[in-house]
């Protein structure tokens, strides 16, 4: 490490230590005799906090382990520091209620506009992406990695149907970059210093922010002159929608900005995630693979274009992604902010701090899920009279896509990705993993160490 950088790090974490005492001692003065009773745990060291032991955690898919020694030691809700900030866990279906419908909580998350009725427009073209994907990276081949492939789907579905960027286009190819940026900062400790993951994925995020307002102005403009209708891309379909007093415009260009760059995360790496795990579980249980395709070869003849009706009916494959979703949910966990003092369990969350839940608390509770660690899909069949049916789930203790007023807002363009694609995959080919290894890493999301390779084989029309 050169000098210079060391001669920063020694300075920011002074500065740190310092404001963080300065604070102390400020808040002290200012506190009543009658202390709040915080939460047991510790914030652990100025800034750093148990941020670093989270983080080694989560890359060595131990994260869900270290939540629970959190739990088992100080109960469900706990304090502790993280990404720089005092924060308080809170686990179980009842804190998870709490997370999704308290008003005391800040609500980090644009309105959702990417609901069912909009997007049934789209179905045929992403079945036509989702075509063109199998075609040219799947067919004729022996053997295909996964992930990256899955990545790169979902990346061209958004870029062409979200925001009309064709294939070789320039802003398409600045997009994923950013994009990667981005995601790269996502769970880094944010220290806003030039060399950090974190200050580059703040400047790839203003970039692709900049990027979408620019295509925004632009099909804005095409709309105007008519070169555009409603259903050129989601963009034009948001500039259309107008209020029902006067035909104003219902959204604002930063409100659409905003559902724009919601739909990257949503539609990318989530679904990517979720798909590439549903192959891996799959190829693990012959016997749910092949329900799968008795359900989907007798909804459509081959080559027919897929409908919104025709995802309606794919229910056992939407019961296999919920189950996958359950096991390992694409994103770990969230935070929100306490927008005043809040009391929970009998202990105070102050103003400003952090509020973090974790999905996989209740998705592997065995009191809540049956046998947690098996794949089973019949789970989420409410006609099933297996054990893993026998007892609802209590509210919020599924929420791979959130809950309440803070479900994820991509949640609907999520699930049509997922079935579209998966329609394809379990039609045309039969596949097997090329190697036994059943370890991934969360950097910061869920992903297979060797981006899951596996053997593919062609299936015979019906």
């Amino acid at each position: 490490m050169e000098f210079s950088l060391v001669v920063a790090l020694i300075a920011v974490a002074s500065s740190c230590v310092f404001v963080h005492f300065l604070a102390r001692g400020a808040t002290k003065k200012r506190r009543s005799p009658a202390a709040k009773k915080l939460p047991p745990g510790s914030l652990g060291l100025p800034v750093i906090g148990q941020s670093l032991g989270l983080l080694r955690a989560m890359r060595s898919n131990s994260g869900e382990r270290w939540v629970r020694r959190r739990i088992d030691r100080y109960g469900a809700v706990s304090k502790l520091s993280l990404f720089g900030k005092p924060t308080v866990l809170v686990a179980g279906a009842a804190a998870n209620r709490f997370v999704f419908f308290s008003g005391a909580l800040a609500l980090q998350q644009p309105r959702s506009f990417l609901r069912p009725e909009m997007l049934r427009m789209y179905v045929g073209k992403i079945d036509g992406e989702a075509r063109r994907h199998v075609a040219g990276c799947w067919s004729g081949r022996a053997a295909v990695t996964v992930m990256p492939l899955m990545k790169r789907l979902t990346f061209d579905i958004i870029a062409s149907l979200l925001f009309g960027l064709g294939p070789g286009a320039a802003a398409r190819d600045a997009l994923a970059g950013d994009f990667e940026r981005v995601m790269g900062g996502m769970w880094a400790v944010p220290v806003d210093l030039p060399f950090t993951a974190f200050r580059r994925s703040l400047r790839a995020a203003a970039r692709a922010r900049r990027l979408l307002a620019g295509i925004t102005r632009e099909r804005k403009a095409a709309l105007e002159r008519g070169a555009a209708t409603r259903s050129s891309d989601l963009i034009a379909c948001l500039l259309s929608l107008t209020d029902d007093r006067g035909g104003a415009p219902l959204l604002s260009e930063e409100e659409i900005v905003d559902t724009a760059m919601v739909a990257l995360v949503a539609g990318h790496d989530t679904s990517s995630i979720l798909m590439t795990f549903m192959v891996r579980h799959l190829a693990n249980d012959p016997d749910t693979l092949a329900a799968m395709h008795e359900e989907i070869a007798r909804s459509k003849r081959d080559g027919e274009a897929l409908t919104w009706e025709d995802l309606t009916r794919m229910k056992l494959t939407w019961r296999v992604a919920q189950e996958t979703l359950r096991i390992v949910p694409p994103i770990f966990g969230n935070f929100r902010r306490a927008l005043e003092d809040i009391e929970l369990d009998g202990y105070v969350i102050p103003k400003g701090w952090q509020v973090f839940w974790v999905a996989s608390v209740t998705h592997m509770d065995a009191a809540i899920f049956h046998d947690p660690d098996k794949f089973l899909p019949s789970r989420f069949d409410s006609q099933s009279s297996s054990p893993a049916t026998a007892k609802a789930a209590p509210p919020c203790s599924y929420v791979a896509f959130g809950g309440g007023p803070r479900i994820c807002p991509g949640i609907e363009f999520a699930r049509i990705e997922t079935l579209v694609m998966m329609h394809h995959l379990v039609r045309k080919f039969r596949w097997k993993l090329c190697c036994k290894e059943d370890t991934f890493a969360r950097d910061p999301m869920p992903t297979p160490l060797h981006g899951l390779p596996i053997e593919i084989e062609p299936r015979i029309s019906p």
